[in-house]
């Protein structure tokens, strides 16, 4: 029996303030004033010297809703983003790529490169890749979802219910007879609108979904609390158990504070379900606590702003709700007679400890079917480092199993062959493109010689399958932003 528990863990009551830098409010971002949208302020990672710290460690992300956002502020609305709004990393991992999958020994593969550094022609770039294990349609496991929907009445407008509601009836389209779908909403309190049902009962959910309508404050720990009631009473036993959030993350009834919400969040995370979290609209959109409850809960974040990014995550990217890695954490060693300096671009808010690698106990990212990773990191070589001599960077990596509580080591060596960034691959000419881009609408200190026009000229280059057009898409989106 395949239960799909879509938690649509709409009530996410996570404010999690230790982002601690939180912007909200009537105030100015860049060049739009966003009345009540609440955005976390990380900065950027700076270089860092290998001789004062030469381990680098942090845990992947799989978000992609920082870019749907920028897309929305910079096609919609025409204004570029507030830079709180801007994660390098989920612009990158927004994408699907063409990472090969071929050691079925393990549920993430690994690949790299080392290219000199586009921005910088002095410095090299690192790219660090990783695939998640495609799963055959035929192969998926039981799934049980529990759908959470935010009906308060904050979600009264057309971006925001209204779009959801389209989406859910996309995902009930593709359900398999025995998956199985409950709905629990909240505003004022939660409630339980469809009891699990099985996936072959489309039209019943479908009726259940367009009944929905807004109105009332919204108490989203109790939402959150009923949904994985409902999870847990369908849990499937070495199945794909997961619960699915959307709301705007307007939360003002019940437990609010950090340490309450953080503390729920982290409870529900060892039994076993995962959760997607979907935000939408705009105006009070509480981007800050919804990507922190994703990060929390054993999940990912995504910010649906049209019909094309429904059909995005509830079609096309559907593997992405069957986990097959967690805890995934990523430690990079560097040599000091080859590197002088190095900086991560982007996971400003996913570093981790040196100690918290081999921790099984700690936290980390988790990785979809079929889905890829890519992290980058900018390089300052030594100086008198002779290059053909260069040994192999090492990066170590750890994973768990969906079902299991201990690590296991994975490590990739990347050669660098001292091969120029027009002669990298695909893929690093691609990602490379994305983070210039990311720098620049922030106006990075380290953006070095970036341009919008070479951004466009870099992607040019970079021949990759676009299926649904989103990497052509994003040249538009480059042309737009130079615009404005």
């Amino acid at each position: 029996m395949k239960y799909f528990v879509l938690s649509f863990l709409l009530a996410s009551t996570f404010f999690l303030s230790s982002c601690n830098k939180e912007i909200s409010g009537n105030q100015q971002f860049g060049d739009i004033a966003l009345p009540g949208d609440t955005y976390s302020k990380t900065g950027e990672n700076p270089f860092v010297k290998v001789s004062e710290q030469a381990v680098s460690t942090f845990s992947i992300d799989a978000d992609g809703a920082s870019y749907s956002n920028v897309r929305r502020f910079i096609q919609r609305d025409q204004t570029k983003p507030p830079v709180g709004a801007i994660r390098t990393e989920e612009l990158i991992n927004y994408f699907q790529l063409d990472y090969p999958y071929t050691d079925q020994a393990h549920p993430i593969n690994l690949n790299g490169e080392v290219s000199q550094c586009p921005w910088n022609e002095h410095n090299k770039l690192i790219r660090i890749g990783i695939k998640g294990k495609p799963i055959p349609v035929a192969s998926r496991p039981s799934s049980n979802f529990v759908f959470l929907i935010d009906v308060s009445g904050s979600m009264g407008s057309e971006d925001k219910l209204d779009l959801l509601k389209n989406g859910f009836k996309y995902f009930v389209d593709g359900l398999a007879s025995d998956d199985r779908v409950a709905i629990v909403t909240y505003a004022g309190s939660a409630g339980v609108v469809l009891e699990s049902t099985p996936g072959d009962q489309k039209s019943t959910i479908k009726k259940a979904i367009d009944k929905l309508g807004s109105g009332g404050s919204t108490a989203g720990a109790e939402g959150i609390i009923t949904a994985y009631k409902i999870a847990q009473q369908n849990l499937i036993e070495g199945g794909n158990n997961r619960i699915v959030i959307g709301t705007d993350g307007d939360f003002n009834v019940g437990p609010s504070s950090q340490e309450d919400l953080v503390k729920l969040i982290e409870e529900k995370r060892d039994l076993g379900i995962f959760i997607t979290v979907l935000g939408v609209g705009r105006g009070n959109l509480n981007d800050a606590a919804l990507e922190q409850i994703a990060d929390n809960g054993n999940g990912n974040y995504e910010y649906i702003d049209n019909l094309e990014q429904l059909r995005k995550v509830f079609i096309y990217d559907y593997d992405k709700f069957y986990t097959v890695a967690k805890d995934v954490k990523v430690q990079v060693k560097f040599n000091p007679e080859i590197v002088e300096s190095y900086r991560l671009i982007g996971y400003e808010n996913r570093l981790l400890s040196e100690e918290d690698f081999e921790d099984d106990k700690k936290d980390a990212g988790e990785i979809g079917a079929n889905q890829n990773i890519t992290a980058l990191y900018e390089i300052v070589p030594v100086a008198s480092a002779n290059q053909k001599d260069i040994p192999t960077f090492t990066i170590d990596f750890r994973y768990k199993l969906t079902n299991s509580e201990t690590s296991t080591p994975l490590e990739l060596p990347i050669y660098d062959k001292g091969i120029s960034f027009e002669k990298s691959s695909d893929f690093m000419r691609f990602t490379a493109s994305i983070a210039s881009f990311s720098m620049l609408l922030t106006d990075s200190e380290y953006k070095g010689n970036s341009s919008y026009d070479q951004v466009l000229k870099w992607l040019n280059t970079a021949s990759l399958s676009d299926d649904h057009g989103f990497k052509s898409e994003f040249k538009s989106i480059v042309q737009k932003a130079k615009s404005l």
